[in-house]
């Protein structure tokens, strides 16, 4: 009886030219899996070095354990050896401009009663020989308010002792420009502004001409016409 010849689909994959490669590709992928799993192996049987002693304990160091242990919780309650920390509501930045001006103005204004212009509403002066620009630069606001003061509720007396106390300290503490709110006098009998005539008055008398640059009514957002910038000398 004569052989049959082998099936269509078994010739074919016998005669089938890419038979080697793939069975290279499965060989390599076998070859991969066993190296693999050597080096797994190999990582789990790795010995461990111990960790090295720790250095025995000095008795000065259990003493300074003992400190830290009895200061634990207890807060500083002195600022001493630290500087004094700022208010962020009174920023200490100045214009460069129009603190150049000011420089410039401290070293030609001239002792003398501080000159005045203005009205009810709004009122500015500044002393002899300052730089009309530095009064326009006081207006617009370019000096940032280091301090303010609020007088409502004082009386004119008292309004005055605290403005004068106010502006020797706050020169003192090398304050180039503050804040005086005196009110408009809205609520005050005839709603005549008595504190803030007061101001205006204090702000030109000549004992305080050493103190005081140059002054002027505040900016809407400041308090408009209820309050007042006055520019410190240095």
């Amino acid at each position: 009886m004569s052989q049959r010849p082998p099936k269509k689909k078994e010739a074919e994959f016998q005669n089938n030219p890419f038979k080697s490669a793939i069975k290279t590709l499965q060989d390599q992928e076998k070859q991969e899996k066993a190296a693999a799993a050597a080096a797994e192996s190999a990582k789990k049987k790795a010995v461990v070095q111990k960790p090295a002693k720790a250095p025995k304990a000095r008795p000065e160091d259990d003493d300074v354990g003992l400190f830290f242990a009895a200061m634990d919780g207890v807060k500083q309650v002195t600022n001493r050896g630290q500087a004094p920390q700022t208010n962020p509501r009174l920023p200490e930045i100045i214009d460069d401009n129009a603190e150049a001006l000011a420089q410039l103005s401290d070293l030609v204004a001239v002792d003398g009663p501080l000159s005045f212009t203005g009205s009810d509403e709004a009122f500015e002066g500044s002393s002899p020989g300052t730089d009309p620009n530095l009064l326009r630069s006081l207006r617009r606001g370019d000096f940032s308010v280091q301090d303010r003061l609020d007088l409502h509720g004082k009386t004119q007396k008292e309004a005055q002792a605290a403005v004068e106390r106010f502006l020797s300290d706050s020169r003192r503490a090398k304050r180039r420009c503050v804040l005086i709110v005196h009110g408009r006098g809205l609520n005050s009998k005839d709603q005549i502004p008595v504190l803030k005539d007061a101001v205006r008055d204090l702000l030109s008398q000549k004992r305080l001409e050493r103190m005081v640059l140059a002054f002027s009514t505040a900016r809407p957002q400041d308090g408009g016409a209820g309050a007042v910038y006055v520019l410190l000398r240095r």
